[in-house]
């Protein structure tokens, strides 16, 4: 998520690499106190046949870059799902392609915990920000540039073994981030041949177990920047009901803002499963609690999305579930249901 797209660097350094004062709120607030105590993962429930998986990226994981997180950083997710009394089938963070990251440590304790590894995996200097950055532009992964660095991350991942979800420079039909095509240099056709390197090298190495997600900011989104069916696994959007607080996302419902998303998706790729990769909703402007309530309704209705990552962090506004006790009870009525896990 990004505030808008003059203000992108500004707000992801000031907000969510902000660090101590932000992290010892959110981790004093979920569970009760989770920078107090180390709350337990909520059981992993037997399989079923349940066909939305839930997930969510806290403080910790969005801030990855500026500190890489550790197993104990777990406690965040744990203490969320003690408060929604669910097990969170998925756990997100972030990771650029400027800094070094123990992968393999990372990889291994979300996965013991029972849930998929989903990385947001941006080609860019994320610290130092900023849309043009000739070192990322989309020419240099065509041309070889990144070639060893994107094969040490096949290798860990294909060791790995288990499932991973990759979603890999995520809103390019924006022009925000030096991997869209209108900015830094690039090209119209870049992304996909970019990509499609990137594919490559891991299918060289093995990844198998990779889960591609080619994922689309609220634009619209030229048909040419989809890599195609083979390429990619699954399809997402993200959706932020701003309230008063968001210029850019006024207060609306979640069926009012996914409505022509998921049209735009299925047009564009038939058939692929859709995950909302960052989802939130605001306390000012409106009832987040009916907001939650209706969210879960919706997607009674919409089959195709098969997944959800609830952005349950503070930037620009309090998305957090555990924002009230109301939203709380709401998001844990909504997920009380076989259909979620």
């Amino acid at each position: 998520m990004r505030a808008s797209r003059a203000g992108a660097v500004a707000v992801y350094a000031a907000l969510v690499l902000a660090p101590s004062a932000l992290g010892a709120v959110q981790l004093g607030l979920i569970g009760g106190g989770a920078g107090r105590t180390s709350p337990r993962p909520w059981p992993v429930p037997p399989p079923a046949s349940a066909t939305i998986d839930v997930g969510a990226t806290t403080l910790p994981l969005a801030q990855n870059s500026w500190r890489p997180w550790t197993p104990k950083d777990l406690a965040t997710v744990n203490a969320l799902e003690q408060q929604i009394h669910k097990h969170l089938s998925v756990v997100m963070w972030y990771a650029d392609w400027a800094h070094r990251y123990p992968l393999r440590r990372q990889l291994e304790a979300v996965g013991a915990r029972g849930s998929i590894p989903e990385i947001t995996w941006e080609p860019w200097n994320s610290l130092q920000g900023g849309r043009t950055q000739p070192r990322y532009r989309l020419r240099n992964i065509i041309d070889g540039r990144f070639d060893r660095y994107i094969r040490s991350w096949a290798k860990v991942i294909a060791a790995y073994g288990k499932p991973v979800r990759l979603r890999l420079a995520q809103e390019m039909n924006g022009n925000w981030y030096p991997w869209s095509e209108q900015s830094n240099g690039n090209h119209r056709g870049q992304f996909v041949k970019a990509w499609d390197r990137v594919h490559r090298i891991f299918d060289e190495a093995g990844a198998t177990n990779v889960k591609w997600i080619w994922s689309i900011a609220r634009l619209p989104a030229a048909s040419d920047l989809y890599p195609g069916p083979r390429e990619v696994d699954m399809v997402s959007t993200t959706i932020f009901n701003g309230g008063n607080q968001l210029r850019y996302e006024p207060w609306k419902s979640f069926g009012n803002l996914i409505a022509a998303r998921v049209a735009r998706l299925r047009a564009l790729a038939p058939g692929k499963p859709i995950e909302v990769s960052e989802l939130g909703c605001a306390e000012q402007g409106g009832g987040k609690a009916a907001w939650i309530r209706a969210l879960f309704s919706v997607l009674r209705h919409q089959p195709q999305i098969r997944s959800f990552i609830w952005y349950d962090l503070v930037k620009l506004s309090d998305w957090r579930i555990q924002s009230s006790p109301a939203s709380v009870d709401s998001f844990r009525a909504g997920v009380d249901n076989a259909r979620y896990r």
